[in-house]
């Protein structure tokens, strides 16, 4: 398998993997927890539970994975406890021991994430490959997986969600196993766990840095209440699981468009992530304000063209900030930290904080949402008037 596909193909599948996974889980999990007979208040805190633990979970899993000599293996690893941590969420009859499962196999899968771009910035660095085409393909299958659940639930029982995380969690890693790029944590081999333990230090206390995590983490987690209600709210609007996997996938292809053809037009002009980054906040403000208003069906559509702007926009902005930010050997750190926060701890807290606010306001919650991103940008404007990079 590495003997006859580049790096580049290597990696693409891998993100095909991981976001076949994500493709379903972030938009059918919550209709799969309310299948079991979970309130919105309830589904908020178990989806929420594994964002905020990541707190602790994100730097534990940075300092553990570069104890590796290859980037690869904590990969592999992470992959296979999230299937078992999955499937023992599906297996569980007791709240508590759903809960417990569900808080083991999101966390590992969510450590998948900043690992795998760790591993796709250094071979892109060494290759010269665009780190955002293998990014795109995941998200071509994100939009694949999104329809093709949407259909399936059409005529299955929402368990079928989890036997497909599951499925795909374990594809993931005995894929990573197999078929990455066997690129070397460094040239020198680990770090000691102390060294390792000193440079995510150095970067938690750098107030700069910090403020810039915050600043690219309240922008992502503005996403929160679309991440967990919006399935839920679209079918009370009269809109079945087919459409919301259309709805989804739309948006992901647009995403799409803009990692494949306007990102690397942004590279060769020249403009600079931080402009990507207030482009992604004016974005997010508008696309969450007119989401509270329960827009019709024909109005959804070209709001889902936003999403390119409201994520694709801010996570490449992100992880270039964030790279450009930290020196070389705090790179799993750094990347960590900033899905620590944007996929973590903040979307935790508004996750946590959807849940009742939706069972009191409706879509009225996607107001907060738009709050929130503006405080980003607040944030942002801040950081870069300290800055030149």
């Amino acid at each position: 398998m590495r003997g006859v596909m580049s790096p580049t193909i290597r990696l693409a599948v891998q993100y095909v993997l991981l976001f076949g996974a994500t493709g379903v889980s972030l938009p059918f999990a919550g209709l799969w927890l309310s299948s079991r007979g979970m309130s919105g208040a309830e589904i908020g805190a178990l989806l929420a539970a594994p964002m905020l633990g990541r707190l602790a979970t994100g730097p534990a899993t940075a300092v553990w994975a570069d104890g590796f000599r290859s980037r690869r293996t904590p990969i592999a690893l992470l992959g296979l406890v999230a299937a078992v941590g999955y499937g023992g969420a599906g297996l569980a009859s007791e709240a508590w021991m759903r809960a417990l499962c569900w808080f083991v196999g999101a966390s590992a899968a969510a450590a998948l994430i900043p690992l795998t771009d760790v591993l796709n910035l250094r071979v892109a660095r060494r290759t010269g490959h665009s780190f955002a085409f293998p990014r795109g393909c995941g998200s071509a299958a994100f939009v694949c997986a999104n329809v093709a659940m949407g259909a399936l639930l059409t005529v299955a029982p929402p368990d079928a969600v989890i036997v497909w995380v599951v499925a795909a969690s374990a594809g993931i890693g005995l894929y990573a196993w197999r078929g990455l790029p066997d690129e070397p944590v460094s040239a020198t081999g680990p770090a000691d766990g102390l060294a390792r333990f000193r440079g995510l230090g150095r970067l938690l206390r750098d107030p700069i840095f910090m403020t810039a995590l915050f600043a690219i983490g309240s922008v992502q987690a503005a996403h929160a209440f679309y991440y967990g209600f919006s399935a839920i709210a679209w079918k009370t609007q009269g809109l079945d699981e087919r459409m919301t996997g259309l709805l989804w996938a739309f948006s992901v292809v647009v995403e799409i468009g803009f990692m494949w053809w306007i990102e690397p037009w942004r590279k060769r002009r020249r403009i600079g992530p931080w402009a990507m980054l207030m482009l992604g906040v004016g974005a997010s403000v508008l696309r969450w304000s007119l989401m509270a208003l329960a827009p019709p069906l024909w109005a959804l559509w070209p709001l889902q063209t936003l999403h390119a702007l409201t994520f694709a926009a801010t996570y490449l902005a992100g992880v270039e900030i964030i790279e450009r930010l930290t020196p070389d050997d705090s790179h799993t750190a750094g990347q960590t930290l900033n899905s620590m926060l944007a996929a973590g701890v903040l979307i935790g807290v508004a996750t946590l904080a959807s849940g009742p606010l939706y069972d009191a306001a409706g879509v009225g919650g996607y107001l907060a949402m738009a709050a929130m991103a503006a405080m980003g940008g607040v944030l942002a404007l801040g950081v870069r008037r300290r800055l030149t990079i």
